[in-house]
């Protein structure tokens, strides 16, 4: 039986196998894709400490699942498809049907990018609709393209979109960014980025490709359609939680609810990262309480 398994690779459970290998946990980090989660696809962190002159997500990641590999706990993939409490601890199945058994779980599943859930969308994902610019920005060079979103990774990715795009729409529900300054300062003062203030994006068009978007005005009602050859939707996540939905409390948007000590509702399962109840969903936040998770795991076994 294990001491503890790691469900997710970002850099949450990277940080909670580091800790764990380093207190001698027995412990087991099952990723169901590559280790690094969002910030795989992060073009450039300049926001993370010890990193004056900033980092690629790539690079940073590495250096993380590097770092835990070398404490001892094993990763490896693999997807979770249930967990069961039995007795003292917990059994997690596969999706391959593998069955783990381990006393205790750290949750660190992270989150997933916001559908705009309107027509058109879906049928052209990866046809132009996007939910990366630091993948498929280079698709675009030349091209005009429209941001959806006003809030940090809305604005950092439209700058980003300017090494390629000749031109970037940034089209936002309110007549202000909720991006920090810093961004703001960089977008507006770029004059590939024009904005498009109290709209809201009601189709995508297109037959193969995408055409252009409709935009409602939410003052006026007024419906306006735009010629671009791409679309990015940056409006928000959602946690990747469904796996513990009914296990464990989440609040009212489905993030887990935990203590300081990252402890959720079930005695023995913990949770850090993104996909937890909390203000701030950054690198160096999940990084802290995914330390946190491994040393209370550490703490109530003992």
């Amino acid at each position: 039986m294990l001491d503890v398994l790691i469900i997710g690779g970002g850099p949450a459970g990277l940080a909670a196998a580091l800790y764990a290998g380093r207190a001698q946990l027995k412990g087991l980090l099952l990723e169901k894709l590559s280790p690094g989660g969002q910030v795989l696809v992060t073009d450039f962190v300049e926001n993370y400490p010890g990193f004056p002159d900033g980092v690629t997500g790539f690079e940073l990641v590495d250096k993380m699942a590097q770092q835990a590999k070398k404490f001892g706990v094993e990763i490896k993939n693999g997807e979770v498809s249930e967990i069961k409490k039995e007795g003292h601890g917990f059994v997690v199945i596969l999706s391959n049907g593998e069955r783990i058994e381990t006393k205790t779980v750290i949750v660190a599943t992270g989150a997933t990018h916001r559908n705009l859930g309107v027509k058109g969308e879906r049928e052209l994902t990866g046809k132009g609709v996007s939910y990366c610019a630091t993948c498929d920005g280079p698709f675009f060079r030349d091209q005009e393209v429209a941001v959806v979103g006003g809030g940090d990774s809305a604005i950092q990715e439209a700058i980003f979109l300017t090494k390629f795009a000749k031109k970037i729409y940034v089209i936002h529900r309110r007549d202000e960014l909720r991006a920090v300054k810093i961004l703001q300062e960089r977008a507006f003062s770029n004059p590939k980025i024009e904005f498009i203030w109290d709209s809201v994006v009601e189709e995508i068009l297109g037959e193969n490709q995408v055409e252009g978007v409709r935009i409602r005005h939410v003052k006026t009602g007024a419906l306006s359609d735009l010629s671009v050859q791409g679309v990015f939707i940056f409006i928000g996540i959602e946690p990747n939680t469904s796996l513990v939905k009914g296990l464990i409390k989440l609040d009212d948007r489905n993030f887990i609810k935990t203590d300081e000590w990252m402890r959720t509702s079930l005695k023995g399962i913990y949770a850090a990262g993104d996909c937890r109840s909390k203000p701030l969903l950054q690198i160096v936040t999940a990084v802290a309480e995914g330390a946190t998770a491994a040393f209370a795991v550490q703490h109530d076994l003992e």
